[in-house]
Formats: C-alpha cells, sequence, structure tokens
C-alpha cells in the first residue's frame, strides 16, 4: 500500500499545465540541431506523493518545470538512478575523500592557498610548450597570477595529450583493430601527484601524466561481447578479452606505440606499464625543491585542474581544528546562498555574470511546486517534514557548500550542489552525496518508507555523466516498463544502443540477486572513478540546470505530440476519467466532454491521450489537468 503523507490541509492538489513536446540543443553532445527532446509539464503545484510517482516513471523538475525525455527520440537518453542507501558500499575513493575531510577538520591535513581560477577559460590549444616549463619550480616571491598561467598550461597539455590518445584510439578503429559500431570512452590525461610520482629505472626520468584508458576500453569491449551474447547465458560466460589479445595492457601498448609516432614531442617519453598509458619528462627539472613546484590538485579534487596551490602558502594552517555544521533549511532566498551560487557559476562553470541573475536563481534553485508536509511521530514523516529544501554546509560559520534536494516519502532526491572554489580540493561533490546517503540511512528511523537515493538521471553516453554508477549498487530505470534494474547489468546493453529497455536483463537480475560480492563491471567502474575528471563535484544535477537555461533560450521549441503519436497509442488508454480543472472546477473528462464540440473534443482528447501516457493511468486520474 503506498505510504500517504499526512497533511493539515485537506485542499492540497496537484496542478499542472500540460506543456507538450520540447525541442532544444543538447548541454551533453553539444549537437547543432534541437535534438534534445522531453515532454514538459509546467506545476502550479505537486504533492510529494505524486512527485514521488513522477520521478519513478523518469520525471525531474527544474524550479516549477516538469520534464521527462523522450527516450526513444531523444539524442541522449537519460536514466533515472537511485540507490538503496542502507546497502550501499563505498569505493576506496569515496573512503578517501571522507578520510580528507576528516583530516582537514581535525588540522592533520596538509594544504595550502587555493588560488583564484584563471580568468580566460577558452585559451589557446597547446602549441608545443616545454614539458619542463609545466613542472618547473616557483620561488617564494612568485605571484598566485603566474602560477595560475602555470596551472592553465597544465590543462591545456593534458587536454592535448588526450586528445591524441582519442586520435589514435579513432584510427584503430577505422583500421579494424577495435570493433566498429560502439561508442568507446574518451581518454583523461592526469597529472600525477607528486606524492606518486616515482623515477623510472634509468634514474633519468620523472613520471608526469597517466591515462587508465586502456582499462576502459578494455571493460566496454568484454561488456558489449557478453551482451551480445544470450542474456541467459551471461551470468556463466568464460569468455574474457584477453582472448582476443585485447586485455589492458595489450591495448595500452597499441596505443602508446602509436602515440610515440603521432605526438612528436621531444620532452615526452611515452610507454606502457600494466595497463596504463605514462608519460615520463626525458630531462629531470632543474630544482630540488620539491615542494615549491606547483602542481594539480590530487587526484581526489573536486573539480577537474580548476584550481591549485602552493605548499608555503598558509590560509589553512596545519593543527587547527575546524568545525563542520550541516544544516537542512527549507527552500527560500538566502542572499549569503545566491552570493556562493553566482561565484561558483562564474568561477566553475565559466558563466558571465550577467547570465547569473538573481531571477535564474530564484527559479532554477528557490522556487518549488511542492507542498511541504510538516513532520509527524507517527514513523510517516522525517523530523525536517516532505518538501524542497537546501542543505548548508558551514565550516566554522563560512558557508561552503548547498546542496538543493527534494525529501519525499520514499528518497531524497539530489537536484544540485554549488560549493566554494576555494574548497574544490575538499571534493564537495562527492562528500556532500555521501552525507545525503547517511541522512537518508539515519531518517529511516523517523520514516520508514524513506530509503532511497536518487541522483538524477544517468547519461551513459555522456562520459561525464556516468560517475553516478560508481556509487554502488545502484539502479537505473527501464524507460518502458519502469522497473529498476541493476546498473551493473544494464551497462552491458547500453554500450551497445543509447535507447534500451533495460527491464529485458530482468531475469539476469533476478539470478544474480543473492550474490554478495561486487559484480566484476561494478569494481571497473570504481576503479575508472578517478578517470572521469572528477565530474561529480561539477555535474551531480547539472542537467537541471541545463534545462533551466535551454528553457530561456531561442532555441526551444514547444510542440503538440500528434504527428508521431501512433493510432495504438492514441486509442488504447481511457482518458474518461483523467481529472480536468477548468474555471476552478474539477471534472472527470467523462463529465465534461460534452462541453465541447467535435473537433474540440477530438483535439483535446488527443492531447489527453499524450498526456495520460506520459504520467500514466493512475496519476491522470489523481492530478489536475489544467485548461485554465
Amino acid at each position: 500500500m503506498k505510504n500517504e503523507a499526512s497533511s493539515s490541509n485537506s485542499k492540497e492538489e496537484s496542478l499542472v499545465v500540460d506543456c507538450g513536446r520540447r525541442r532544444s540543443s543538447c548541454g551533453y553532445c553539444k549537437s547543432a540541431g534541437r535534438t534534445s527532446i522531453s515532454h514538459g509539464l509546467w506545476a502550479h503545484s505537486i504533492t510529494v506523493n505524486d512527485y514521488q510517482d513522477l520521478l519513478d516513471r523518469g520525471w525531474r523538475r527544474s524550479g516549477c518545470f516538469l520534464y521527462k525525455p523522450e527516450m526513444e527520440r531523444t539524442c541522449c537518453p537519460s536514466y533515472t538512478i537511485r540507490l538503496k542507501a542502507s546497502d550501499f558500499v563505498p569505493s576506496k575513493e569515496q573512503r578517501r575523500v571522507y578520510r580528507r575531510m576528516q583530516r582537514f577538520l581535525d588540522g592533520t591535513l596538509e594544504v595550502g592557498k587555493p588560488m583564484e581560477l584563471a580568468d580566460d577559460p577558452n585559451a589557446s590549444k597547446h602549441t608545443g610548450s616545454s614539458v619542463n616549463d609545466l613542472v618547473s619550480s616557483s620561488s617564494g616571491n612568485e605571484s598566485l597570477s603566474c602560477g595560475t598561467k602555470r596551472e592553465n598550461k597544465a590543462e591545456e597539455f593534458m587536454n592535448h595529450l588526450s586528445n591524441q590518445i582519442d586520435k589514435v584510439v579513432h584510427a584503430y578503429t577505422e583500421s579494424g583493430e577495435f570493433p566498429s559500431g560502439i561508442q568507446l570512452p574518451k581518454a583523461a590525461v592526469k597529472m600525477v601527484s607528486q606524492a606518486k610520482r616515482k623515477l623510472s629505472v634509468q634514474g633519468s626520468e620523472d613520471l608526469l601524466y597517466s591515462s587508465n584508458i586502456a582499462f576502459q576500453i578494455a571493460a566496454t569491449l568484454r561488456r558489449t561481447r557478453s551482451a551480445e551474447r544470450d542474456v541467459q547465458q551471461l551470468r556463466t560466460s568464460k569468455h574474457s578479452a584477453e582472448e582476443v589479445d585485447l586485455c589492458p595492457k595489450s591495448i595500452a601498448e597499441k596505443l602508446a606505440a602509436s602515440l610515440n609516432q603521432l605526438a612528436n614531442i621531444p620532452e615526452l617519453s611515452i610507454r606502457a606499464c600494466n595497463g596504463h598509458i605514462n608519460f615520463y619528462s626525458t630531462a629531470k627539472c632543474g630544482s630540488s625543491g620539491k615542494d615549491d613546484q606547483v602542481v594539480s590538485l590530487p587526484e581526489e579534487s573536486g573539480s577537474r585542474n580548476q584550481s591549485s596551490y602552493t605548499k608555503k602558502s598558509s590560509e589553512h594552517c596545519q593543527g587547527q581544528k575546524r568545525k563542520l555544521e550541516i544544516r537542512m533549511k527549507r527552500s527560500t532566498f538566502d542572499p549569503e546562498e545566491y552570493a556562493l551560487y553566482k561565484r561558483y557559476q562564474i568561477k566553475v562553470h565559466n558563466d558571465t555574470p550577467d547570465r547569473v541573475t538573481e531571477s535564474s536563481y530564484r527559479r532554477f534553485l528557490v522556487d518549488t511546486p511542492l507542498f511541504f508536509v510538516s513532520p509527524s511521530t507517527d514513523g510517516m514523516v522525517p523530523p525536517c517534514g516532505f518538501g524542497s529544501f537546501h542543505q548548508q554546509y558551514i565550516i566554522d560559520g563560512k558557508l561552503v557548500a548547498v546542496g538543493v534536494v527534494d525529501v519525499l516519502p520514499r528518497c531524497l532526491s539530489s537536484k544540485y550542489l554549488f560549493w566554494d572554489p576555494d574548497y574544490a580540493f575538499l571534493s564537495l561533490g562527492k562528500y556532500s552525496a555521501l552525507q545525503e546517503i547517511g541522512w537518508v540511512k539515519e531518517n529511516q528511523a523517523h520514516c520508514s518508507s524513506l530509503q532511497y537515493y536518487y541522483m538524477g538521471y544517468y547519461i551513459h553516453s555522456c562520459r561525464k555523466m556516468i560517475y553516478k554508477a560508481a556509487y554502488y549498487p545502484s539502479e537505473l530505470l527501464c524507460p518502458l516498463r519502469y522497473q529498476w534494474v541493476a546498473c551493473h547489468i544494464a551497462r552491458p546493453l547500453l554500450d551497445k544502443r543509447k535507447y534500451a529497455v533495460l527491464s529485458d536483463f530482468a531475469s539476469v537480475q533476478d539470478g544474480e540477486s543473492s550474490q554478495s560480492c561486487i559484480p566484476e563491471s561494478a569494481m571497473e567502474l570504481q576503479h575508472d572513478e578517478n578517470g572521469l575528471e572528477d565530474s561529480n563535484d561539477v555535474l551531480l544535477g547539472e542537467d537541471e540546470q541545463m534545462i533551466e537555461i535551454e528553457s530561456e533560450s531561442s532555441d526551444e521549441e514547444l510542440e503538440p505530440e500528434t504527428s508521431v503519436l501512433g493510432s495504438a497509442a492514441i486509442d488504447g488508454g481511457d482518458v474518461t476519467n483523467v481529472l480536468v480543472g477548468l474555471r476552478g472546477s474539477r471534472l472527470r473528462y467523462k463529465d465534461l466532454q460534452r462541453a465541447f464540440g467535435p473537433s474540440e473534443r477530438s483535439y483535446l482528447e488527443t492531447q489527453l491521450h499524450s498526456y495520460q501516457r506520459v504520467v500514466g493511468v493512475e496519476l491522470s486520474e489523481r492530478m489536475v489537468y489544467s485548461l485554465g
């Protein structure tokens, strides 16, 4: 039986306006055309139970605008992803993020003053600068701006190396060395932190950069090969990538050999080592003061090389204990939060100040159609209540991050996070996700139905969004039957095609439900977590932001769905019991249809069938379909 939230207002109802199909440019694949296709609703109001059920049919909200991707038609299918909090198994990287925060609070983490981010994010690509320039030592009197320029140069150089790897991978695909028709992952070259650098055997080279792309390609090929087998044999398949000489070690050796011919960078030596592609400096740096070298943040940092630090700075002094407070407050406008959001968008997302207005912030992250449900002591509602909230992270009285969340009868739904760029080294995106998972577990004692953590959309075709599956054991929502399927079961099918009926793998999931160990595919994703450019500190909830930005642009188009709905889809449902709102009245369509002429009735019934198809029969009879 559905758990109904208590409410002191018996007149609360969900009132929505159907916006129909929405076409816009895509913020994920950056397509030139209007290839992102979704169905939209404008919610004047909505109950927490109705919104929970909408989430479980693939909907999300941006402010008061609700949207659901048309999965078969849109360029980047977006699958709702959730995690049962009590089953969560943190990865090594996630545990490291938590420990890092604890050391920072205890005063045992040595950190320096974060540098300001670059003013010009659109700097030119690498043009052959010396590798030694990127790791040269800095004197104590060097300005922060000089350090930032070197950091930008290092980031440009790593992007250049990543592009070179992608070119080699593409060449191997074109030549048939790698299978065609498979979406292979993009490379990410990362700077090796000073603590992890090791001298090569010859003693004359420093390891500067590394990429684990070979592991990712091998995992993709292995999953694809498994998906091509009969689904009933997936569990017992003994075939491995090594049988066809496509293990990570072999792939890395192939790529390294081609890179040495293609890259043509005299200061670099490129070699494969145990499946990794390593980039070595062929000349030692002249400075012996290694602690003074300007380097990128360690791999657990919270943004992709967006800030750097010098160890001689001492804004955060070692030994000073700090106090972290996490406050849950109802969604209201707060000038301090808006100031932090504006700084975050400009520094991290490179937005221009004129785009980060107070009105757009209010529409995106403050306005909410959700009714607030007061807390109760009957085990039905948690102490904070149900509704929309801002979870503030405050260190020694300073606001450093804000998580925008919805607390619903069965889940905490994470919508967006923004944070102080000076604290990027704390990986606040990952840390806040761990805290939100912990919050769900703690509040199960007050609300037994509250069990899940919803992370928005998982977009398998967008590398910057697949990090969400690293929160194990996550589930994806089947876009056809609205059943939940284990992410590690669904991913092989998504390697082959962007849109997939995930519940076709349900029989495999049932067979594996008794296993207590972490599946190999999930381990591979956790192994690759550091190669995802730490994007979860930036992109958790960015899908909602993109909707907000696009809805304000002229690149948007709303249209009815009559042109693509087949007769079976239109005639297959009974819309007579759809709840319709007209001039303040609430009527079932069967009691209202005689008020319309034949042409009006035909058009309205087409719209009601479309509406019922995207929200489901039960919600169409519970929410009010507003006609004005």
